[in-house]
């Protein structure tokens, strides 16, 4: 049974005593906030949209495979970036499968704009993905086109109060839905000064209205070369103030650390060995690469129902080997794979006479 209480940014008391991780598989954005400037290969800025490396779905689960070795304390797997993770769906939800059947016990959670998750919320309930963070920075069109520069939505980019619009809506409708399935919602505010921080408790109060179970107020972190650059963060004293207004209709969380979208560790201490583990999976992955052997005719794949190319590779039990003839490919075995758990060892121990 997963121990909702275990998730440090939803539960305050186990802050100090559970740790979280972010896998960082999700580059892509599919919105343009005003105050945001994703940053990669980043490892001097301690905020939202930054990383160090992005991952693969395997490389992802292999790295959590020794984090979890060496941090038994470590309650949370989460997705948050460094874009939107449905701007990145497939990563996204492959990674989600694969850690959920490694670590059926692990709370698993998603940070979100919220643009394009529904269609995905039936499977994340089915994954027990318990814990859904959204951030919704207003409730009408017109304030909410000084935040976002463009949405871009099924292949279309929308400008102005055309694309708030289509955001909010699709905010809207996500948090229902997320709460239709019992899933512990969260929605994340950035506090901008002059633009929405007098929008604070009528959200606040739309968000009671949609059984919403947390709020997070997060001053807006002023960051060079994005639109919003020259706004001043807000003090404590006003945040302090914002809160008062936001606890008049939902709870508000008040330890916030605007996590990198690799983070891992404790809130506000991260794990000091965790850049030497994610160094070393990469470097593992690196030596899995196909040499340059023009002498190469068979194929793996991975197929459900041996007809179509439609299995996550760290999902499958068994591949469908090919090979190629002057007739086009035929089949010539179904290899089984190595049990999961093992991390790149598993794909070494795949080839034939290892």
């Amino acid at each position: 049974m997963i121990d909702i209480k275990q998730h440090p940014c939803f539960s305050k008391e186990a802050k100090g005593e559970y740790a979280r991780v972010h896998l960082p598989v999700a580059p892509k954005c599919n919105i343009q906030c005003n105050y945001c400037k994703r940053g990669y290969d980043c490892v001097n800025e301690s905020r939202p949209g930054v990383t160090s490396k992005v991952l693969l779905p395997g490389q992802a689960l292999a790295y959590l495979i020794k984090l979890k070795a060496i941090m038994p304390h470590l309650s949370v797997v989460g997705v948050a970036g460094p874009g939107d993770p449905f701007a990145n769906p497939v990563e996204t939800m492959s990674t989600l499968r694969l850690v959920r059947q490694e670590f059926p016990e692990i709370i698993l959670c998603l940070s979100t704009n919220g643009l394009n998750i529904l269609p995905y919320i039936e499977e994340l309930a089915a994954l027990e993905v318990s814990h859904v963070t959204i951030t919704l920075n207003g409730l009408d069109e017109k304030s909410l086109s000084r935040i976002y520069k463009w949405v871009r939505f099924e292949k279309r980019g929308y400008l102005g109060e055309t694309g708030a619009k289509l955001l909010l809506g699709n905010q809207l409708k996500a948090i229902k839905a997320l709460k239709g399935f019992g899933i512990t919602t969260k929605v994340n505010t950035i506090v901008i000064p002059g633009v929405n921080d007098h929008l604070m408790a009528g959200i606040a109060e739309k968000m009671k209205e949609l059984k919403v179970d947390l709020m997070n107020a997060i001053p807006i972190y002023p960051v060079k070369d994005t639109v919003f650059e020259d706004i001043e963060e807000p003090t404590p004293a006003f945040m302090k103030r914002i809160r008062s207004q936001i606890e008049q209709y939902i709870p508000p969380m008040t330890h916030c650390s605007r996590c990198r979208a690799d983070a891992v560790g404790l809130l506000g201490k991260d794990e000091p060995e965790a850049m030497r583990i994610l160094d070393e999976v990469l470097d593992e992955a690196s030596q899995l690469t196909v040499c340059n052997n023009e002498n190469r005719p068979f194929v793996a794949v991975a197929s459900y129902e041996g007809m179509l190319v439609n299995q996550h590779l760290g999902e499958a039990d068994e591949l469908y080997i090919f090979r190629e003839t002057p007739n086009g490919y035929r089949i010539v075995e179904q290899r089984k794979t190595p049990p999961s758990g093992t991390g790149a060892q598993r794909w070494v121990s795949l080839l034939p006479g290892y």
